[in-house]
């Protein structure tokens, strides 16, 4: 047998000794495990940004028990089961992908996603925005949003006009501050700056979400340093004026 299916047949057997000897897991159901779903899914994104290819592995391995939970549960309410799962995935995947399964030419990845979008609006898909989840974190929304609408081509034709929208935006935020108008203009205002920087950022290779999340990451480490050694020359930090605390700021960059 393929060690990989010897493998998935094991994780199924243990799913089905665990549903039923198991406490814990006897108990819960769809939306008990929703949030440790969510949960599992950021300690995977977090060892992607670390680079931690071992905790990518074990990550990976807590999100498809997961699956296999969810597939568990639908089998006990004759939903579905793993099978109906994996055909369904294996079946989406050979239609939406002509270009490996069919006669239909393409030249790079950019053809491939514009493809893939026309064709689920051709399995009656009522939009192309219908499949982005109204949970979904909203800078991560807007990212998919940006990149669906592209797939029909509704998008800029080069970086610098996108460029151009960013300073716009910039110019009509600092112009509805400046007047003070009311905090839901303001507001307007600054999504929109936020949602031409993630164009941007697209436009220009680089993922927002991954950005700053990195930036959170240096900020962090930054100020735990100012922290640590100003504590060290006996400082109390909420004491200590801003240009006292820069000099530490500047030392963490040096070390970086």
């Amino acid at each position: 047998m393929d060690p990989r299916l010897k493998a998935f047949e094991r994780l199924l057997n243990i799913m089905d000794d665990l549903r039923k000897g198991c406490p814990w897991d006897m108990k819960q159901t769809l939306e008990s495990l929703r949030y440790l779903t969510i949960e599992e899914t950021y300690e995977l994104s977090d060892a992607i940004l670390k680079g931690d290819i071992q905790g990518v592995k074990e990550e990976v391995g807590d999100i498809m028990l997961h699956l296999i939970f969810y597939a568990k549960i639908g089998s006990e309410k004759g939903a579905f089961d793993i099978t109906d799962v994996l055909n369904g995935i294996s079946e989406k995947l050979i239609h939406r992908h002509p270009h490996i399964y069919g006669d239909t030419k393409v030249v790079d990845a950019e053809e491939v996603k514009r493809n893939w979008e026309k064709l689920k609006l051709k399995e009656g898909k009522k939009s192309v925005l219908g499949g982005v989840p109204d949970s979904m974190a909203p800078l991560i929304k807007a990212i998919r949003i940006q990149e669906k609408v592209k797939g029909v081509g509704f998008d800029w034709e080069k970086p610098e006009q996108v460029w151009e929208k960013v300073e716009e935006e910039i110019s009509e935020l600092r112009e509805e501050v400046k007047l003070g108008k009311s905090q839901d203009r303001i507001e307007g205002e600054f999504g929109d700056l936020l949602f031409s920087l993630v164009n941007y950022g697209r436009f220009i290779g680089v993922n927002p979400d991954e950005a700053i999340e990195k930036t959170n990451r240096k900020f962090i480490k930054r100020f735990q340093y100012l922290e640590q050694a100003s504590a060290k020359a006996g400082k109390t930090i909420d004491e200590m004026s801003l240009s006292e605390m820069d000099v530490y700021w500047e030392e963490a960059k040096k070390f970086e």
